[in-house]
């Protein structure tokens, strides 16, 4: 089977380390997973007042995470929770109420930071919200990177072949993880085949 991930960089910054890893997951990923970034940089503060008429910004972002069949969360850690507009960005794919965008779609998290624990903090944060937004969670294998300098170049290479073998390993698991899934919750035609249409 085919998969469609949607993939969130919880940093806004441009020269985020989070960014470069989430370029070495697309170079890494197996055959049968399509990844695309769903972009989050534009949604204003998210307020319920938005509910009664949802704004394109904020419609974009639902539509985007209804494409895919999957979603993967790649997240600094900030304060030890996750970055602000990450959180923001959450509100906005299950707001209105009853119309939570993440409900039933297979996630994963993963992070790296330049402390030894590797975003393990806000990763757990993460895990309460998306279990609260009914989103079926990949718990192994857990992904927290030491980023060091060189570690992945601008491009998503990954410099430690240790390394590299590991996040190699861990989107094979997410693959197994989001068709295990599907066997017990079948996917729905309403799930296109690309992020970026």
């Amino acid at each position: 089977m085919d998969y469609v991930v949607g993939y969130f960089v919880g940093s806004l910054a441009k020269t985020s380390i989070d960014r470069k890893l989430a370029g070495a997951l697309v170079r890494l990923a197996p055959p049968g997973l399509t990844m695309g970034e769903i972009p989050i940089r534009d949604l204003p503060l998210y307020s319920y007042d938005y509910d009664s008429a949802y704004p394109p910004v904020g419609q974009a972002l639902k539509d985007a995470i209804e494409r895919v069949d999957a979603v993967l969360f790649v997240t600094p850690e900030y304060n030890r929770s996750i970055p602000g507009a990450l959180k923001n960005a959450i509100d906005w794919a299950s707001r209105p109420w009853g119309s939570n965008s993440f409900s039933r779609k297979p996630s994963g998290i993963i992070g790296t930071s330049s402390g030894k624990i590797g975003t393990a903090v806000a990763q757990q944060h993460l895990r309460s919200i998306l279990a609260f937004c009914n989103s079926p969670l990949m718990n192994l294998i857990e992904a927290y990177i030491e980023f060091t300098p060189g570690l992945i170049t601008d491009d998503g290479k990954v410099t430690v072949s240790s390394t590299e073998e590991f996040l190699r390993n861990y989107m094979k698991e997410f693959q197994g993880f989001i068709e295990r899934v599907y066997m017990a919750i079948p996917r729905t035609s309403g799930q296109l085949a690309s992020v970026n249409d």
